[in-house]
């Protein structure tokens, strides 16, 4: 379905029995909200109703051409307008990568949105910078952003070939189709361009604007992430007052929802289960 918000478009993929507790779910980058599809059957088995957003920048309809329109304040203001376009008031919220970050801004901004908070891959962005400041690791796990950010070339340098790097960047989501599935749209004019926007509007100030969640939380992550480090995971912690459980995934890699949707569905339930 489409819902309008803040004077933009945006695909919501919704799904579920009808009056279920709602699930919102952030996709990361460089995907969509097909990555939660082998998440959301177990969650409509015990009861809940999903939506599925495609992001500013993913939804075609919601693709401004300035940077600053990407900043982290826009993000969290475009769930919460979407929230209230859908008639939802608190939501249990789940998201990964960059949807893992937005979903740590609104859980600390609006915590009266969020019944629940799932940050899948991402920890809260003080511990990143906390292991950027003290972990050499992680500052070269890190060091993919400095390219991101670089207008143009970035984008050369992804889509060439075929978007061969692209790809390869993808690799640990499965095989050749559902590599395929996430790469096709990057290649859509402006698409790729509007989700790097996200990487070249961050800024210190937005992520350190993110305060102490205090919402029940659980933390997922992997140990075969090759952008999060055990550093940046085992801080995350530092940064909840609320009810908080950190689950690792031994031998999966960044791309969780893809790689163990079993494993994910399950901690999201036992979290939506705790705060019941």
């Amino acid at each position: 379905m489409r819902v309008d918000a803040r004077g933009l478009t945006f695909e919501v993929h919704t799904g579920g029995p009808s009056g279920g507790a709602p699930v919102l779910l952030l996709h990361g980058f460089p995907q969509h909200s097909g990555e939660w599809d082998e998440v959301v059957p177990t969650l409509h088995t015990a009861g809940l109703a999903t939506y599925a957003l495609d992001q500013r920048g993913y939804s075609p309809g919601a693709r401004p051409a300035a940077v600053a329109e990407y900043r982290i304040p826009e993000l969290v203001a475009d769930v919460v307008a979407v929230l209230d376009a859908l008639g939802l008031g608190a939501v249990h919220l789940v998201g990964h990568d960059w949807g893992a970050i937005v979903a740590w801004a609104v859980a600390a901004g609006h915590p009266e949105r969020v019944r629940t908070l799932t940050a899948v891959s991402v920890p809260h962005p003080a511990a990143m910078a906390h292991a950027l400041a003290n972990d050499g690791q992680q500052k070269a796990r890190s060091s993919y952003i400095a390219l991101f950010r670089k207008e143009e070339k970035a984008e050369k340098m992804l889509l060439a070939w075929n978007a061969t790097a692209l790809r390869k960047l993808l690799g640990g989501v499965g095989d050749a189709t559902r590599v395929d599935r996430y790469a096709d749209p990057m290649r859509e004019p402006g698409a790729l361009t509007a989700a790097l926007n996200w990487y070249r509007a961050m800024s210190r100030a937005d992520l350190a604007g993110v305060g102490p969640v205090a919402v029940p939380t659980t933390y997922v992550w992997s140990d075969r992430d090759i952008a999060i480090g055990r550093t940046a995971a085992e801080a995350c912690a530092e940064n909840v007052t609320g009810d908080y459980r950190f689950i690792q995934l031994p031998g999966v890699s960044h791309w969780i929802p893809d790689a163990a949707p079993g494993p994910l569905a399950e901690a999201i339930l036992a979290r939506v289960a705790g705060s019941a």
